[in-house]
């Protein structure tokens, strides 16, 4: 299955949900990320967790989703939002026509320097807990409108 994680800056939640699909759906699940409006660089403190965590985090970097929409692009089986803003921006048309989902988070990065650590963990957190529900389920095979119900599901958990 292959999976566009979406924010708009694509520096810190879409960075971090990409790395634990791709390590933890390893042989399942190819995952990408992007932004609407990419800063360009991944946050600190988001490569710093991954680190801690030891996951690889060469290759991550802050992109434009106008790459996802070019047409030597992969096709996406589905794209999934990690922030507001990016759940209510006109998204390009995606190769493939994905399903689309919502599992917002709040922005780690907007809180206080000294406040990242704990932000980013508990950020980190809940993303790997959705990461885990969706790993449990027979995702390769089931329909569109199930994987809908199932991404959607799991993106009002905490």
């Amino acid at each position: 299955m292959k999976i566009l994680v979406l924010c708009t800056g694509n520096s810190a939640r879409s960075i971090l949900l990409e790395a634990l699909l791709n390590q933890y759906g390893v042989g399942r699940i190819d995952a990408w990320s992007a932004g609407s409006q990419p800063v360009g660089m991944v946050h600190p403190e988001a490569l710093a967790l991954l680190a801690r965590k030891q996951f690889p985090t060469a290759g991550l970097h802050s992109k434009s989703w106008d790459l996802f929409a070019e047409p030597d692009a992969p096709v996406m089986d589905a794209v999934i939002t990690v922030c507001g803003n990016a759940a209510g921006e006109i998204c390009p048309i995606w190769p493939g026509a994905p399903v689309r989902a919502h599992w917002g988070v709040d922005d780690p990065a907007a809180k206080s320097e000294q406040d990242w650590p704990r932000a980013f963990a508990k950020t980190y957190e809940i993303l790997a807990s959705r990461t885990r529900s969706l790993l449990k389920e027979p995702i390769e095979s089931m329909s569109g409108d199930s994987l809908v119900a199932l991404l959607s599901r799991i993106g009002e958990t905490e």
